[in-house]
């Protein structure tokens, strides 16, 4: 099955939607869900494919396109890139169910979702750097627009907040890949060209940090997160579904699959640095949630505290710590999309309020139990409760970091311990809080609609999925962590 059709089917849906009668939301709804669900047929068909048969040639188009740059319209799928088109198809579906309410300017925001998700996996698939860079850019407008129009809580102030930091983060990339470009003399953008190529280390001590930071901005890098939770609050639900879960992972895969092979001698020098700026994230992100009051803000920083996690298996530089940072990436698309789905549609939406103290007088686990028990369960994968994705992710994290830097892992354990502090605060004051006065009992809220519960429980059994058996998902990462791209790390098990 041909992984390019994920991209262009989502770009075909933000088409058509545009293309819909005026005001037709019911239509927007389903022309998005159909496309959101056929690029999810389509990862899910190619991983399927791939796992079933592994000594299978990798799925590649390469194509010429500004020959005068050196530039081709080069795409290629592995085990790796399939598993995380396969997390952006989740997602996206369960994006559009979760926003199966909207009534404002429908096909406007149906066809910015799907422009975003269609970027997301044009930057995946692409092994051509100024290919990738083109789709990382389209990402930019839509986002925008789907907070600035349909956001709420300093709508303006997050959208263009995001922007600018994306907006700069990009020069930093450009000027990353454009260096690698100049000093590799071989007149080409692809990938695997620019990894082989003999860098001087003087350069690479200085070109490196340039390049990972531009990507580190949109993965919630600390200091340089704050974007991430003003633009999480801000959002509509959809849009905080994409933000953490494919969106920031972007900014990962780009540290990870672009900065590190292209530079492994400045990635080596910069190692220190990079596993500091990871603990610093996982702490200061938790200790930050910790102190918050609106429920949004306490899963906004609880993403940049595990994005933290991602950081240190890249700076292990070992098969355990690279695994553990890709598992991460899906494990974490998966649980935020699901806490900010909760929150924002099935809480919100209903109450009218995130503040945690307020929500108290809305008895949740009594008016809707099936909300509570969800948001249990993802508050359980969350912290990383075996059985769950999250489980998986950092455990693998932790071992690679103990083979590389054993003493770091006191303060990952010390992390772990406060995401169970400010998660199980959050649960109860959310939603099994103390309530002083039981003679007034709270209001009925309407339960859960059918497109809730739906993408509820795809969210839930995929992380189960993952967490019960890794296997399948841990054979498809290894694939893409073994390819030519990252023979200059020469990782070991």
């Amino acid at each position: 099955m041909n992984p390019a059709w994920t991209f262009l089917t989502a770009f075909a849906g933000a088409l058509l939607v545009l293309l819909l009668p005026a005001r037709s939301a019911a239509a927007s709804r389903w022309v998005a869900l159909v496309a959101a669900l056929a690029g999810a047929g389509v990862a899910l068909g190619g991983w399927s494919a791939r796992l079933a048969n592994p000594d299978a040639p990798v799925w590649s188009l390469d194509l010429p396109w500004i020959p005068d740059l050196g530039a081709r319209f080069h795409l290629a799928a592995d085990g790796l890139t399939l598993s995380l088109l396969l997390l952006t198809g989740i997602v996206a579906v369960a994006g559009i169910l979760f926003s199966w309410n909207v009534e404002r300017r429908p096909r406007a925001f149906f066809a910015c979702f799907l422009t975003i998700i269609g970027s997301v996996y044009g930057v995946f698939l692409s092994r051509d750097a100024f290919l990738l860079f083109v789709f990382y850019e389209i990402v930019i407008l839509p986002k925008y627009l789907l907070i600035s129009i349909w956001g709420s809580t300093n709508k303006e102030y997050g959208a263009m907040k995001l922007t600018m930091y994306s907006i700069g983060a990009s020069a930093l990339i450009l000027i990353g890949l454009a260096v690698a470009y100049a000093a590799s003399g071989a007149g080409s953008f692809d990938l695997s060209v620019l990894a082989a190529a003999d860098y001087p280390r003087s350069l690479q001590l200085w070109a490196f940090p340039i390049l990972f930071l531009g990507f580190g901005v949109l993965a919630g890098l600390w200091p340089l997160h704050t974007w991430a939770p003003t633009g999480h609050v801000a959002a509509p639900t959809a849009a905080s579904m994409l933000l953490a879960g494919v969106v920031m992972k972007l900014g990962a895969f780009g540290a990870m699959f672009v900065a590190v092979p292209l530079f492994p001698e400045g990635f080596a020098f910069w190692q220190p640095a990079i596993a500091a700026l990871g603990v610093a994230g996982i702490l200061m992100g938790a200790l930050t949630a910790l102190s918050q009051k609106d429920l949004k803000f306490v899963i906004g920083y609880s993403s940049v505290s595990h994005m933290g996690f991602i950081l240190l298996g890249i700076a292990s530089a070992n098969l355990w710590g690279l695994r553990g940072a890709t598992l991460q990436m899906i494990s974490h698309g998966i649980i935020a999309g699901l806490l900010f789905g909760i929150a924002g549609r099935v809480v919100y939406e209903r109450t009218h309020t995130r503040d945690l103290g307020k929500l108290a007088a809305f008895d949740l686990w009594r008016t809707l139990p099936g909300a509570a028990l969800a948001f249990t369960l993802a508050t359980a994968a969350s912290m990383g409760i075996p059985g769950f994705s999250g489980f998986v992710a950092e455990i693998s994290v932790v071992i690679g970091l103990w083979q590389s830097n054993p003493w770091l892992t006191v303060f990952v354990a010390f992390g772990i311990v406060l995401t169970g502090a400010f998660s199980l605060r959050a649960l109860h004051r959310a939603f099994f809080p103390d309530r002083r006065d039981e003679t007034k009992p709270a209001k009925p809220l309407p339960p859960l609609t059918k497109p809730e519960l739906i993408a509820i429980v795809l969210l839930l059994a995929t992380s189960l999925a993952i967490g019960l058996y890794p296997k399948p998902w841990v054979r498809m990462i290894d694939e893409g962590l073994r390819s030519p791209l990252f023979e200059s790390l020469s990782l070991k098990p």
